[in-house]
């Protein structure tokens, strides 16, 4: 539900609003619109939301942000403030209850992901990563028939790069949508490059926002750590309701790798963090209560660095994603059945992943891969270790799944359990995605 205010201005019908100018550059729904009649009467009239930024000023006052400005509104009365506060209030929690955004989100985790995004040293953190700045450019250059003259949507645009590229591309009309703070940067980047004909920048979430039109082709970097981390990859399918039948979506399809790995010195690590709560006279205090309590937690995060494939003891299996085919449910709950051939002997301390993603083209396949035997990207890998480690010879076979359960912290829980099937030997663990350890 949105709420339109419309607030009367005694003031002279040719004075300006200090909204007038930046109005002409914002989205419709946060535009001010002003009217003016032959008794000096000035009425200006906006949209607010769940999204609009509101704060109460002492007891008759409150403090509005439409667009790139704020007004503060003086009431007649605390009365009438109070009125107005729960009215806005209901329109926000009508909002908030249809929005498929937030009914998968607990509000603190979207807030801390939202203000991370919205840093500029954060775009720079992914701008910087070569590998990935540069795959896009490729994928989307070299298929420049795919954009030529065509309506593309960038989902989550950031900075605006993958929007840049895709008019250099050809494309015809970008709309680039962007929830953080950062959307206000990528207008600035857009005018200062003289495309705001081309590329129209959108705030607000894919799951809220509406768009005039639909489009040929869909862009974004939906990937987080281990391919589902943060949960964008919904988003990104949730978008597929823009795109017009026989779409393209870049990236196309993505798989994840795993392998049982073998680590006794990331093992014992993990171990001796968890023994700092052994200590029986810590200034005086004793704190081996909590040292169960710190084994199960280190344990249940898992390890973001990278490694030597040397580590591997079977070759990977592989899950497939097809972002083109696949809805939004799919991703709530993921199970990976493996089946492993260990190809040398020794202990068996957890699985390793790491993912790829493909562009399939007109005219060419671009890969966009994260494995060990790549340049390094700010993906790295991620090892989930198991409570106890299994011993295992080469030829025996290691088989279990890895569950992924979606929450609302914009994360996943994952279950592991293997099985050497040879000697009946079990171990698992349970793992929390969205506490990682970066090594």
């Amino acid at each position: 539900m949105d709420l339109m205010l419309l607030v009367t201005l005694l003031l002279p019908a040719d004075q300006a609003l200090p909204f007038d100018e930046v109005s002409k550059d914002v989205p419709d729904e946060s535009k001010v619109q002003k009217q003016n009649d032959t008794d000096g009467v000035c009425v200006f009239k906006c949209l607010l939301n769940r999204d609009t930024e509101c704060c109460r000023v002492g007891k008759e006052s409150i403090l509005i942000t439409l667009g790139y400005n704020s007004a503060l509104l003086k009431f007649e009365s605390p009365t009438d403030l109070s009125s107005f506060s729960s009215t806005l209030k209901r329109c926000r929690n009508e909002k908030k209850e249809s929005s498929v955004f937030n009914q998968r989100t607990e509000e603190a985790s979207a807030v801390q992901y939202f203000q991370f995004y919205g840093c500029i040293s954060q775009q720079q953190n992914m701008m910087q990563d070569f590998v990935r700045t540069a795959t896009y450019h490729r994928a989307i250059l070299q298929n420049h028939i795919d954009f030529r003259d065509k309506v593309v949507l960038d989902v989550g645009c950031g900075s605006g790069i993958l929007s840049f590229f895709a008019v250099q591309a050809g494309a015809r009309r970008v709309y680039a949508v962007e929830a953080s703070s950062v959307a206000q940067y990528a207008e600035m980047l857009v005018k200062n490059n003289h495309l705001s004909d081309k590329i129209i920048v959108v705030p607000g979430k894919i799951e809220d926002i509406s768009l005039p039109e639909a489009v040929d082709v869909i862009i974004s970097e939906p990937m987080g750590y281990m391919l589902f981390n943060e949960r964008m990859l919904e988003s990104y399918l949730h978008s597929k309701k823009w795109l017009k039948a026989n779409g393209m979506m870049f990236p196309t399809f993505g798989d994840i790798h795993l392998a049982p790995f073998s680590d006794e010195q990331l093992y014992m690590e993990h171990y001796s963090r968890a023994n700092f709560w052994y200590q029986q006279s810590f200034y005086g205090v004793n704190l081996s209560s909590l040292r169960g309590a710190a084994m199960d937690e280190y344990f249940r995060q898992p390890i973001v660095d990278t490694f030597d494939i040397r580590i591997l003891m079977a070759r990977t299996v592989k899950y497939t994603v097809n972002f083109v085919d696949a809805e939004e449910a799919d991703l709530h709950r993921v199970e990976i059945p493996f089946v492993f051939q260990l190809t040398q002997s020794g202990l068996v301390h957890g699985l390793a992943f790491w993912f790829d993603v493909a562009f399939v083209g007109s005219l060419v396949t671009v890969w966009l891969s994260t494995a060990p035997t790549e340049p390094l990207t700010h993906w790295y890998q991620v090892r989930c270790l198991l409570h106890t480690p299994l011993f295992a010879k080469e030829g025996e076979t290691l088989s279990g799944k890895v569950l992924f359960v979606a929450n609302r912290r914009q994360s996943y829980d994952i279950q592991i359990v293997a099985l050497v099937n040879q000697t009946g030997f079990r171990s698992g663990n349970i793992l929390d995605l969205k506490n990682p350890f970066f090594r």
